[in-house]
């Protein structure tokens, strides 16, 4: 939402978006692609999970025409929930780090379970689970709106945002940790003689160099991972109603 509180295109485009967060439009998230839609970026028709009916929601709000679901972003299919196979599950809560929208419970080297209720059908656990424990299951005959509701994406939209912003609050909370740990060590050293202080001042700075060099690498590797999840920025053309 705007400062102002009056909703921007993207806030109203994201509005009629199934909040799946599933990435198949090609984007990492319901908001970014909203976005891109609203910047002429991207087309109306790259959400699989929406289906023709989503097209239809956005073409109304956009004044674009409807077109076909692109099938490079998938097909429009029935719904479908993760359910996870527990005696081969190995509590590696790799798929706990996928889920978009906190559907799965466990634990570390604890055997994890779905609640389908909250799942969205992202499939996005699958790829992840080293052992294959995970399968999706339709559960609806019917596809797009007609087998999702507003209700179901208001909340799965919430959970996706706690879920954000809880990530955000862990990392900032870990710097203040990592932060506090280096000033102790440094006063740490202020306290021992010259030459051992001169000798720990050594090591702290070579720590210091690896730590920027793999920190460096990190962000690397995102931008890399985010360049091949973004489609071409090219001009979207503007496809009017007869």
């Amino acid at each position: 939402m705007s400062p102002t509180n009056t909703p921007t295109l993207a806030d109203r485009i994201e509005d009629v978006l199934p909040q799946t967060q599933c990435t198949k439009c090609g984007y990492q998230g319901c908001r970014p692609y909203a976005e891109a839609i609203a910047a002429g970026q991207a087309e109306i028709n790259q959400c699989p999970p929406g289906g023709a009916q989503g097209v239809a929601r956005l073409a109304t709000l956009t004044g674009r025409q409807v077109i076909p679901i692109n099938p490079v972003n998938g097909m429009e299919r029935p719904r479908a929930v993760a359910y996870i196979d527990e005696a081969l599950c190995i509590g590696c809560t790799l798929c706990i780090q996928a889920c978009p929208v906190d559907a799965i419970v466990g634990a570390a080297k604890q055997m994890h379970t779905i609640v389908p209720e909250l799942c969205t059908g992202c499939d996005l656990c699958v790829d992840p689970c080293p052992v294959d424990c995970i399968v999706m299951y339709p559960v609806t005959e019917s596809t797009g709106w007609d087998a999702w509701s507003q209700p179901l994406a208001d909340a799965a939209r919430e959970r996706h945002d706690f879920r954000a912003l809880r990530l955000r609050r862990d990392a900032e909370e870990n710097d203040a940790r990592l932060a506090a740990k280096a000033v102790a060590k440094l006063k740490a050293v202020d306290a021992l003689d010259p030459a051992t202080a001169a000798d720990e001042a050594e090591k702290e700075r070579k720590r210091a160099i690896i730590a920027a060099a793999m920190e460096r690498a990190r962000l690397k590797k995102e931008a890399a991972q985010q360049q091949e999840a973004t489609p071409p920025q090219a001009a979207a053309k503007e496809n009017k109603p007869e």
